[in-house]
């Protein structure tokens, strides 16, 4: 089994950058609803990196853990 080596940056990406288009068009990333990350996750998550900052913020808020995501945005988001 090959080690997988996370990249914290993805994370410090997902408190700052803000969803392109849609029904939560400016909104970051980090805050999107869970209701709406599981429609997207049912339809199917974009291509790219934008697929793949709002698939792991369904996994991390699914799974219960979000509070990861308010301590990084506490440390790295931009004011």
């Amino acid at each position: 089994m090959e080690n997988i080596v996370p990249d914290p940056q993805v994370l410090i990406d997902i408190v700052n950058t803000r969803m392109p288009f849609g029904k939560y068009k400016d909104t970051l990333i980090c805050d999107m609803p869970i209701s709406y990350l599981e429609w997207m996750h049912n339809k199917g998550f974009p291509p790219g990196k934008l697929g793949m900052m709002l698939s792991t913020v369904f996994e991390i808020k699914s799974n219960g853990v979000d509070q990861i995501l308010r301590q990084i945005k506490q440390k790295y988001g931009r004011r």
